[in-house]
C-alpha cells in the first residue's frame, strides 16, 4: 500500500530524495523557460541552468530538509517528545497533589483525635458541672422546705410537728 506522504507511490524505497530533486529541477526549468524550451537549441540553456542545478544538487545532496519524509518525521518525533513530556509533567504534578492530599489528611487525622479528646474533656466537664448544679438545687430544695416546715411548726427544732 502506497504511503499517503509520497508523490511516487510505486518507486522503490530510498529513492525519495532523487525523485523529489528531478521533480523540482522540472518545476524550476519550466517555470523559467516555459515554452521557449520547444525552440531551444540543444545545450543552449546549459550556461544559465548549470548554476540552479549545482544549487539543487548541493541542497539535496546535503540538507535534512530537503528530504520531505524525514523531515516529517522529524517534526513528528518531536511533537510526540514534547507530548510525552507534558503528559510526564503532568503526572508528576498530580503526584504532588496527591502528597499534598495525603498531608492534609494526615493532619486532619490528628486534628480528629485532639478534637475528640477535647470533646470528652467537655463533656465530662458540663456533666460534672451538671452534677453539682443538682446537688446544689436538691440542697437548697431540702433548705426551703426545712424553713418552710420550721415556719409551720413554731420553731427551727420542729417541736410541734415531731
Amino acid at each position: 500500500m502506497a504511503s499517503p506522504f509520497s508523490v511516487w507511490p510505486t518507486r522503490p524505497r530510498g529513492g525519495r530524495i532523487p525523485f523529489a530533486f528531478l521533480d523540482d529541477i522540472h518545476l524550476r526549468f519550466v517555470r523559467t523557460y516555459g515554452r521557449g524550451v520547444h525552440s531551444a537549441q540543444a545545450y543552449g540553456m546549459n550556461d544559465e541552468f548549470s548554476r540552479v542545478l549545482s544549487q539543487q544538487m548541493e541542497y539535496y545532496s546535503n540538507d535534512p530538509n530537503a528530504d520531505r519524509m524525514n523531515r516529517l518525521k522529524g517534526e513528528m518525533n518531536q511533537v510526540v517528545r514534547n507530548v510525552m513530556i507534558e503528559n510526564i509533567d503532568k503526572v508528576l504534578e498530580r503526584g504532588d497533589r496527591l502528597e499534598l492530599l495525603v498531608d492534609k489528611t494526615a493532619n486532619m487525622q490528628g486534628n480528629t483525635f485532639r478534637f475528640r479528646k477535647q470533646a470528652r474533656r467537655f463533656r465530662n466537664t458540663t456533666w460534672w458541672r451538671n452534677v453539682k448544679l443538682m446537688i446544689a438545687l436538691i440542697i437548697l430544695l431540702l433548705v426551703v422546705v426545712y424553713v418552710v416546715l420550721a415556719f409551720v411548726c413554731h420553731g427551727l427544732t420542729l417541736p410541734t410537728c415531731l
